[in-house]
């Protein structure tokens, strides 16, 4: 059965409120080796509907639909594997997986691996060196870290997640919901773990290595596209009430050649103008735990052309995105 009969099939059952008959079927024909429905209770076992997360479930799955050839079961495999879900992050085996990948013929794979041979990373994945840092502000800490990424980088995380990109939401404290609000009127998306390619995460470690934190303090990747008259109204990145508070912020300018959308902060008088490859990182909180109103900041209007940034909000203790707070 192919890809489009099975999803269609499946879609059907669960509009028509049948999930078990639905569950049934992908389960049948997972046992009897199709790639596709291996892969599709992959990602039930992920997302948790129509079926309990499961997420060593869902790594078994992964790995029958890759060894049935399943490319996109692959890659999603090498991701999970190197930020440990549902167990320990395990680079070695993933970037292994992903030399395995490569040498099968999976294109994706072979370009990846040509990203990754490209840095000068440690056997851990980690970076070897970092960009001298720009000192902005004291206090708050405000620094510049000129070129932390490549042009090949910037583009491989904008796309992570361009397909996914939709007006952006704001959180509201009243309802604890995403909400529209015209204080934030980018497109955005999030890179989440079944998207953290190793290129991707060895650029998170690249992050934590500038921020001095450990990796899996970070929540996951933030995508923005800023439109011309688009623009994200001073704001403070802290959670109110929040038990895992945001510490940092590393903002990652993608590209160049557009015009407006400083990074302003206004109590500082302080004003960055984006520039592809760049980070911004900067502290949210004052020595008492309590948020820094001096690191209230701005995304001005884009005047013309668009604006790529990805952001990273780094936490005092380690985040899941499996169970956030």
């Amino acid at each position: 059965m192919k890809t489009d009969s099975l999803e269609s099939t499946v879609e059907a059952l669960l509009s028509a409120g049948c999930a078990a008959d639905a569950i049934s079927l992908v389960e049948q024909r997972a046992a009897a080796g199709e790639a596709d429905a291996r892969y599709l209770l992959a990602i039930w076992r992920l997302a948790g509907s129509p079926i309990a997360r499961d997420l060593p479930g869902a790594m078994a799955a992964l790995r029958a639909a890759t060894a049935a050839g399943h490319e996109t079961a692959a890659l999603m495999e090498i991701a999970l594997v190197a930020n440990g879900a549902g167990t320990v992050p395990d680079w070695y085996r993933a970037l292994g997986l992903l030399r395995a990948a490569a040498r099968s013929g999976n294109v994706i794979a072979a370009q990846h691996l040509a990203l990754l041979d490209a840095m000068s990373l440690t056997d851990e994945g980690d970076p070897v060196q970092l960009p001298a840092p720009e000192i902005l502000n004291d206090a708050p800490p405000i620094v510049r870290l000129p070129k932390l990424l490549t042009p090949a980088e910037c583009e491989h995380l904008a796309m992570a997640a361009a397909d996914l990109l939709q007006p952006a939401l704001v959180f509201d404290p009243k309802t604890n919901r995403m909400v529209n609000h015209p204080v934030r009127t980018s497109d955005n998306a999030v890179i989440g773990p079944t998207r953290e390619s190793l290129v991707v995460q060895a650029i998170l470690r690249r992050v934590a290595a500038a921020t001095g934190t450990d990796v899996g303090q970070g929540e996951p990747v933030s995508l923005l596209r800023y439109s011309p008259g688009q623009q994200y109204r001073p704001h403070l990145d802290t959670i109110n009430g929040s038990a895992n508070q945001r510490i940092k912020t590393v903002l990652l300018y993608l590209n160049e050649g557009f015009a407006g959308g400083e990074t302003r902060f206004d109590q500082l008088g302080i004003d960055v103008v984006a520039r592809g490859g760049d980070a911004l990182i900067f502290d949210n909180l004052l020595a008492d735990g309590r948020p820094d109103p001096r690191a209230r900041h701005a995304g001005l209007p884009v005047r013309a052309g668009a604006k790529w940034v990805a952001t990273r909000w780094i936490r005092a203790k380690p985040y899941s995105p499996w169970n956030p707070d």
